[in-house]
């Protein structure tokens, strides 16, 4: 009986998928669990995996299509199944038709030109990423101890095991060809034409339609105040000089450290907005927005006020080198109780944020600037930074909003008051 091989929803917001390469070819044996295709969604890069073992056949999508969530895209038969394609075939709700062999057409054996670690690396509880790590290098996943979630092996794993053991190679295997880049929203080269069209790419689709979900119907207002950052980079210096070679803490860290520890004394900030009810957050869980080649994407370092400078900084470095490589996992970029989106690096005064429903309100950052300042009646020079906070009017009204902002402005300017 053959099983179908459905384009499926990789993400929670994912309505379609654009298939970025094949790793089964048609006539190759799998098993359940082998990854079949990596897959663009929404928001990231995903592994395909088979739901069962056979041989796969009926390819009807090649690399680079876009297809709807739910379309069978291919099938996977039993050793010596035929799949008849039905006429007809391709709008995605037809099932193969499977026809028993033939006692003169013995079933087909298919070699597996590739080496032991790569038919290893499917079958192990890995992460996307270490399972192509190790179809790369050679390396055994069975012979890898997993540090992640449950034993999971991930990157730094491999990482080690590198270290201690050198790659094996199969001579006779061809290289793993680089895995396409989605397409970025800009033509590369220019052409002799007035104009140049780039489809749009997953993401770029669900960024249009979060904002046309934002902008439209949630009623925006905004906050803008300005902070003496002085204390808080004397505070910086310090840290990062006893941390030595360890992980530096950044502007950021601090300004994401500082807006959780205020979201938690000011829970109707830290809100999601529903049609018949508002959900007010004990946990702060802050969406953190970081720029891909092709969009925007907001991965979530959850439990932020629980958490120190050191960890968030790790956190933050790790979730933003996962989101760079369109690797995020769906949990690791939802569920956000309220997001801070800092453009400083960009050298940006002030901007505005657009609020990413359901939450309630987002804090955008600028650029941290030596100004003449007065104080004590002398003109003297701070390094100062302007923030701006986009509030549902539907949850946040404007005197808590200031509140919000003030209790915040407090702890970047006076460090010490993170501790209280």
């Amino acid at each position: 009986m053959a099983t179908p091989v459905y384009m499926e929803a990789l993400s929670p917001t994912m309505e379609e998928g654009r298939l970025v390469k094949w790793h089964k070819r048609d006539g190759d044996a799998v098993k359940a669990g082998d990854t079949l295709a990596e897959v663009e969604t929404d928001k990231a890069v995903m592994d395909l995996v088979a739901r069962a073992d056979g041989v796969l056949r009926q390819i009807a999508v090649t690399e680079g299509q876009t297809v709807p969530v739910g379309k069978e895209i291919a099938a996977i038969v039993a050793p010596g199944e035929a799949v008849a394609t039905p006429q007809g075939r391709g709008t995605g709700d037809e099932r193969p038709v499977v026809t028993a062999p033939t006692p003169t057409a013995p079933a087909r054996t298919v070699a597996v030109a590739a080496p032991a670690a790569v038919a290893d690396a499917t079958r192990v509880k890995a992460s996307p990423l270490a399972k192509r790590i190790a179809r790369e290098t050679g390396l055994d996943l069975k012979q890898v101890t997993g540090s992640g979630p449950g034993g999971r092996v991930v990157r730094k794993d491999l990482e080690l095991a590198a270290v201690a053991t050198p790659p094996v190679t199969a001579p006779s295997a061809a290289p793993t060809p680089p895995v396409p880049r989605p397409p970025s929203p800009v033509p590369v080269s220019r052409t002799g034409a007035p104009y140049e069209d780039a489809p749009l790419t997953q993401i770029r689709k669900t960024i249009a339609k979060r904002l046309a979900t934002s902008l439209g119907p949630i009623p925006h207002y905004f906050l803008t105040t300005e902070v003496d950052m002085e204390r808080a980079a004397e505070a910086r210096a310090a840290l990062n000089q006893a941390l030595g070679t360890e992980g530096k803490i950044s502007f950021n860290d601090v300004i994401l450290k500082a807006t959780a520890l205020a979201l938690k004394q000011h829970r109707a900030c830290n809100a999601w907005f529903a049609e018949d009810h508002i959900r007010y957050w004990n946990e702060v869980h802050l969406g953190m927005a970081v720029a891909v080649d092709d969009g925007l994407i907001t991965p979530v370092i959850r439990n932020a006020d629980l958490k120190s400078l050191s960890e968030i900084g790790r956190e933050a470095r790790e979730l933003a080198e996962r989101a760079r490589a369109r690797k995020l996992q769906p949990a690791e970029y939802t569920g956000s109780t309220f997001s801070v989106s800092n453009l400083g690096m960009f050298e940006i005064d002030q901007f505005t944020a657009v609020i990413n429903p359901p939450e309630a309100g987002i804090l955008a950052v600028g650029a941290v600037v030596a100004k003449p300042v007065v104080v004590d009646g002398q003109v003297t020079t701070r390094r100062r930074m302007r923030i701006t906070m986009s509030c549902d009017h539907r949850v946040i009204d404007g005197a808590t909003g200031a509140v919000f902002l003030r209790t915040l402005k407090g702890m970047l300017e006076n460090p010490l008051a993170m501790l209280l």
